[in-house]
């Protein structure tokens, strides 16, 4: 199946595949694997590295000398787009929600250790749209200058980017079968859509091969995708075509975003995620962050809880944001 990837433009960024893990049986009595997508390799790893190999690719073939993204102030995708314009020898720029800080830390420091340009908006964190005009804004001024930018925009979210988790769901199955399970559901985190599309095309194109394939449950943390945006089944769909796969569709049916983990916000705390990054790092040595994988886990253990996978088992794949504990707001003692 990996056949189906081999005619699109792919940079080398992520190191694959990542480990499935074993952990323990968590409330409810479901049997939990852990897919080490934080240890991806790239800019200290993270579920972005595999977005940004195709999208680096494109940007390649296209002819860009730069990559202008946008997030957060502690964003990974940018974080980790700083580390592919190290690795890829591209200017990058990085447009940030917030102030410039007296010190930078977590994300911010890395991105600044791997040469990128950080452009402050003041911006609120969750205030998305405003930060996606100033990426279109900047991505114009350098244009103007010549270098022919690679526009990205906030998470990586295209079609294109969406391709680097379809391939994940493959390599997720592949390693189903040397571990002799067949897990009823695969939850993840998902603010900006791209990689939840991702998987629903990968699991498509296998359904259609004759695989068994789990069911795909998202734990919404942004309120975009928590209302439909972007559409799921529109961006899987869109991201199977670019896989030569025009017969094989999405059914809306399959997109599944459980909404009640959020809180008060997109990067606002909540005790649950608060209580999942501790249990991560006590129970597996797992190391997750306040907006992003501690949130996506607080949602799997509370569906688990509630009875949804009942000796059943589920994967959870941790898509990294280890620096940001190390961010000035970093997770209470």
């Amino acid at each position: 199946m990996k056949a189906m990837f081999e005619h699109l433009q792919r940079a080398t960024l992520a190191t694959t595949p990542t480990p499935l893990e074993q952990g323990p049986v968590i409330p409810g009595g479901a049997r939990l694997w852990v897919k080490r997508d934080d240890l991806t390799g790239l800019g200290g790893g993270g579920n972005k590295a595999r977005k940004l190999e195709f999208l680096c690719g494109d940007a390649l073939a296209v002819g860009s000398r730069a990559l202008v993204t946008v997030g957060a102030a502690q964003s990974n995708h940018c974080r980790m787009t700083a580390a592919a314009g190290a690795r890829l020898g591209m200017e990058v720029h990085l447009v940030l929600s917030g102030d410039e800080p007296d010190v930078a830390t977590g994300n911010q420091l890395l991105s600044m250790l791997f040469g990128a340009q950080l452009h402050f908006t003041g911006a609120a964190q969750s205030h998305w749209g405003e930060l996606e005009i100033a990426r279109e804004l900047l991505t114009g001024e350098l244009s103007g200058a010549g270098l022919a930018p690679y526009s990205i925009p906030i998470g990586g979210s295209t079609a294109v980017g969406a391709l680097g988790y379809a391939a994940a769901f493959i390599e997720l199955l592949d390693q189903f079968d040397v571990a002799g399970i067949e897990p009823s559901t695969v939850v993840f985190t998902s603010s900006s859509g791209g990689t939840h599309a991702g998987l629903l095309a990968g699991r498509a194109a296998a359904s259609a091969a004759g695989r068994t394939v789990p069911g795909i449950v998202a734990i919404g943390v942004a309120k975009g995708v928590n209302i439909g945006l972007p559409n799921i089944a529109d961006l899987a769909n869109q991201t199977l075509d670019l896989m030569a796969l025009t017969d094989v569709r999405i059914d809306p049916v399959d997109v599944e975003v459980d909404k009640r983990w959020i809180g008060g916000d997109y990067a606002v705390p909540t005790t649950a995620g608060d209580n999942a990054v501790r249990w991560a790092a006590a129970n597996g040595g797992w190391l997750c962050d306040r907006t992003y994988s501690g949130k996506g886990l607080s949602g799997a253990l509370g569906l688990a809880e509630e009875g949804r996978f009942a000796d059943e088992d589920i994967v959870f794949i941790h898509t990294g944001g280890w620096p940001a504990l190390f961010s000035t707001d970093g997770i209470p003692a």
